[in-house]
């Protein structure tokens, strides 16, 4: 299974580019909850981290596509240095300004721009997988190394922030995460010959996204990000009314090891050449799962019940980003990758706060219900789009030339 793995990262540059991008994303899973931990501990009031946090998110949402344009048009070295640079001055000052307990809206207007240059590595990365990659049937690998690292990113991440955060200093978790998208940055802008080429100004007949394809990929993306934002709050709910309220974390890193695992084993076997088939698929058995765990009791039922949910994810991930590379032309790939992402933001908290409400009116159990919608919906959207006509990029595609 290993040779499979072997055979991609020994293509030229690849496995520096992508360690340097998994830590150089580390800031994904550790300045928002950074944020909350350190606001809390300032001013004691959740409701105050939560605006601050909210801040940063949305703010990293709504540019990430935009960071991908600038990326494809004017290539990934000089984004890389201007972002990951803007991305360490706001938090610095984000930081500046809560140990000076500026008024508002200062704080939140460095949060803001914190969030707004947050680096989209992990778009980056899988267009430089794309453009070094000429036997297509290692694509599915490539994207499963990234999976395994986006995992890797969300168990290390928020352990890390929370240790250095109560454990060092007030300002060390979030001041350890702008020093990883900085260096983390700056080396990967380092790696020139790994980077796909510039798109430049493009004028009208130039290559054009295919919306009418991405745009329901962008809409299952945003039913993931409800189910990611619902289950976390869903756990934190449910082993709070067993009485073992410790045990989140526990079931947490659980429901990320189902994902890595599969991510493991989709990355080192053969792929099949329909990605879309495979979208469906697995998203409607990720949805269909949580049905059963509103009637489950117990905290190991509950770990296992997420386990094989999270054994799903991976699988959906995977080929979420195989369509979308089939939708678009490779020089406009990152910021096609960065509406996918926004998406998932975009969910997360509408997720978080119906759960939220759900299980203050019905219980821990009744909160499964959103997850079970949301994925519905996103299979609907799966199963009813079909396959666009520009011509297939997809596994059985004829390898591309550099």
């Amino acid at each position: 299974m290993l040779t499979t793995y072997k055979g991609v990262l020994s293509l030229p540059g690849a496995a520096l580019f992508s360690f340097t991008a998994l830590w150089s994303r580390l800031p994904l899973s550790m300045a928002g909850l950074g944020i909350v931990l350190l606001i809390k501990e300032q001013t004691g009031s959740f409701g105050q981290a939560g605006v601050m946090s909210a801040a940063y998110v949305l703010s990293a949402a709504a540019f990430a596509p935009g960071q991908g344009r600038l990326a494809d048009r004017f290539g990934q070295t000089v984004v890389l240095w201007i972002v990951g640079a803007a991305y360490a001055a706001g938090i610095g000052m984000f930081l500046v300004a809560v140990d000076a307990s500026w008024a508002a809206p200062w704080p939140h207007a460095c949060a803001v721009l914190a969030g707004l240059a947050t680096p989209q590595t992990g778009s980056m990365v899988r267009a430089r997988w794309t453009h070094a990659i000429s036997d297509r049937t290692q694509l599915g690998t490539a994207f499963s190394i990234e999976a395994i690292a986006d995992e890797v990113v969300f168990i290390v991440g928020p352990v890390l922030v929370a240790f250095l955060t109560f454990q060092v200093a007030d300002y060390a978790g979030l001041a350890a995460a702008a020093a990883a998208a900085l260096l983390g940055s700056w080396a990967m802008a380092l790696q020139r010959s790994t980077a796909p080429p510039a798109g430049g100004h493009r004028t009208r007949s130039g290559p054009r996204i295919n919306w009418a394809g991405l745009w329901p990929l962008v809409a299952v993306s945003v039913s993931l990000g409800i189910i990611f934002g619902s289950a976390e709050v869903i756990i934190a709910a449910f082993t709070e009314e067993n009485g073992r309220k410790g045990a989140a974390g526990a079931v947490l890193a659980v429901w990320a090891a189902g994902s890595l695992l599969a991510g493991f084993c989709i990355g080192a076997l053969p792929q099949t050449p329909s990605p879309r088939r495979r979208l469906r698929v697995s998203i409607l058995v990720l949805s269909v799962l949580f049905a059963p765990m509103a009637l489950l009791s117990g905290i190991p039922l509950l770990a296992i019940g997420m386990f094989l949910g999270g054994f799903m994810i991976s699988p959906t991930l995977i080929a979420l980003v195989q369509l979308v590379e089939h939708e678009v032309p490779p020089s406009r790939l990152t910021e096609a990758l960065t509406w996918t992402t926004t998406g998932m933001s975009v969910g997360i908290a509408p997720g978080a706060a119906v759960v939220g409400s759900v299980i203050d009116s019905h219980g821990a159990s009744a909160g499964f219900l959103v997850p079970l919608a949301a994925g519905l919906a996103g299979s609907l959207v799966a199963w009813t789009t079909h396959a666009s006509d520009r011509p297939s990029r997809d596994v059985n595609a004829a390898p591309k030339s550099h």
